[in-house]
């Protein structure tokens, strides 16, 4: 959107005004989730020298409450080893996948749904079944319905109107839907050739596919002659949307997994299509998606309720230390003010690798060796609230997932979505913003993200979203920010040579656990990128690796 059009949607009010009407409260909003400081205060070093003011012990201790450190916890737990703590830096659990309410109605502060897991990822399989939301029914699987996402699902603001999927489609030539054909039909033919799976520790890495890892996605795009922009256009999407960066920024390896390790790419017409593609009815083995209105955060919720007092929220770990007969770990409790030092038998080390480098005593060249190569995508999650429901356009339904042809931004999900109620009313809808290196943003996105002030990005929403919806300025009543500045790693070229191999346990029971002594490293980051069954498998083996 030029500048002169969101103008025009700001002079709306005005007019308003000029003809007596009632113009609506300014909107109110400010930067949620994400203690800045608490975090900076680590990385600075300034609490390092404070002594310990208390001494505790626990059998195992857990650092960092992300997905991976809450599935160790649950692991743990499963193998009968309830002496543990875990210490979280924020105030709540879930890491990336936690939930929050604006004005009343949940939604999600990061990660919104979950892909129906592959017989790869059993672990997040058993999660399901153990809460409830996956059976056997009839020698069949079946999913809760109520968690799978109600239809119409995806839509894509193209060319003036809405379509139904994400998939440019609208008005397109005959040379870009012979494209899409011939890039499904690659894409067939390399799920064929090498095992793209999920989660990522499942599979070798084979000389095939370090080839594909050593190049940008870009480059193997060009060499495969798919030069079509609707095309690249929806690609570079997918590549933000699951990895904060673009097409020429992730490997080769990286995009082509995207759709080879789940759903495929199906191109229009295909009756096998995916909830990704232009066909809105999704084969639910390929693609069904579980959601809720606070997202993953529901998730995160139901790992972290059993826990009770062994999660310690509000805790800076500092200093991670192995010792000859165990391990140290010391964390600044935000409440006391005041340095807790733990002692336990064993630490599963569930922090991003940046960090773990930085707080793990002597750390070890595995750890160092990933920290050097690992670089991260900022990121930023809008929650504004409605105070009524959107007028409809024309084309396509309103969509849980509702994307706007190049754009910024990544489209919005509408918390209300999942409802049995029907009825019309106010909504808060999710609004995703990658500030990673690609073809909109070349900037230093982690410092414009800690630097700008919310109104800035509040605009930017407004902007983008008055496109295909001129009214919701005067719809909006509340926008609430979380930022990330290292919110998921980027599979760069070369990322999955350098990290993906680095599986060090001791026998192929717990094949994928990277330890050194008396320290287990779970997290997203081991994989490479960042998603949920990434990050819940590994911290799962980490857990299972102590039984």
């Amino acid at each position: 959107m030029q500048r002169r059009d969101f103008l025009g949607v700001a002079g709306a009010a005005g007019a308003l005004a000029l003809a007596g009407c009632e113009v609506p409260p300014p909107i109110e909003g400010g930067f949620t989730g994400i203690d800045v400081a608490r975090g900076h205060a680590m990385r600075d070093g300034a609490l390092k020298s404070q002594a310990p003011a208390t001494v505790k012990r626990t059998r195992v201790v857990i650092a960092g409450g992300g997905v991976a450190g809450l599935a160790a916890a649950r692991a743990l737990r499963l193998a009968g080893i309830e002496d543990f703590t875990l210490l979280e830096l924020e105030d709540s659990a879930g890491g990336n996948a936690r939930g929050g309410m604006v004005n009343g109605i949940a939604c999600p502060l990061g990660a919104h749904y979950l892909p129906v897991p592959g017989d790869d990822a059993r672990e997040v399989q058993d999660l399901l079944e153990e809460l409830g939301l996956r059976q056997r029914v009839a020698g069949r699987w079946e999913y809760d319905e109520r968690t799978l996402c109600h239809s119409p699902q995806e839509r894509l603001f193209f060319r003036g109107e809405w379509q139904d999927g994400l998939l440019p489609m609208h008005g397109v030539a005959v040379d870009t839907l012979a494209q899409y054909r011939k890039f499904a039909q690659r894409i067939d033919a390399l799920q064929h050739a090498a095992h793209f799976a999920i989660p990522t520790l499942k599979v070798a890495v084979t000389p095939e596919l370090l080839a594909l890892d050593a190049i940008a996605f870009s480059r193997w795009l060009d060499s495969e002659g798919f030069s079509d922009v609707q095309l690249r256009w929806y690609l570079d999407y997918c590549c933000r949307d699951d990895y904060g960066a673009g097409i020429e920024q992730v490997s080769a390896w990286a995009g082509i997994h995207y759709f080879a390790s789940r759903h495929g790419f199906h191109a229009p017409g295909d009756p096998s299509g995916s909830a990704n593609d232009a066909n809105p009815e999704p084969n639910l083995e390929n693609s069904g998606v579980l959601t809720w209105p606070e997202g993953n955060g529901w998730l995160t919720k139901q790992l972290a309720a059993p826990l009770g007092e062994r999660l310690r929220t509000g805790q800076v770990v500092t200093r991670i230390a192995e010792l000859r007969g165990g391990v140290e770990v010391d964390a600044w409790d935000a409440a006391s003010k005041s340095l807790v030092r733990w002692q336990a038998e064993r630490c599963i080390v569930a922090l991003p690798v940046f960090i773990a480098a930085r707080v793990v005593e002597n750390a070890p060249e595995v750890l160092k060796h990933a920290a050097a190569h690992v670089r991260y995508a900022p990121w930023l999650v809008a929650n504004v609230h409605l105070r009524g429901p959107l007028a409809d356009r024309v084309g396509a339904a309103p969509s849980w997932d509702n994307v706007i042809y190049g754009t910024r931004g990544l489209g919005y999900v509408d918390a209300r979505h999942q409802t049995l109620d029907p009825t019309p009313r106010g909504t808060v809808l999710s609004w995703y913003r990658p500030l990673g290196p690609s073809s909109y943003d070349t900037a230093d996105g982690r410092k414009l993200l800690l630097e700008r002030p919310w109104t800035g990005w509040r605009d930017d929403l407004l902007a983008e979203l008055s496109v295909p919806h001129p009214e919701l300025p005067s719809l909006a009543t509340r926008i609430e920010i979380t930022r990330y500045g290292h919110a998921m790693s980027i599979p760069r070229p070369g990322l999955l040579a350098e990290i993906g191999s680095q599986r060090t346990a001791p026998d192929d029971a717990h094949r994928g656990s990277v330890i050194a002594g008396r320290l287990s490293f779970a997290h997203a980051d081991w994989s490479g990128y960042s998603i949920f069954e990434e990050a819940f498998t590994r911290g799962h083996v980490a857990g299972a690796s102590l039984a």
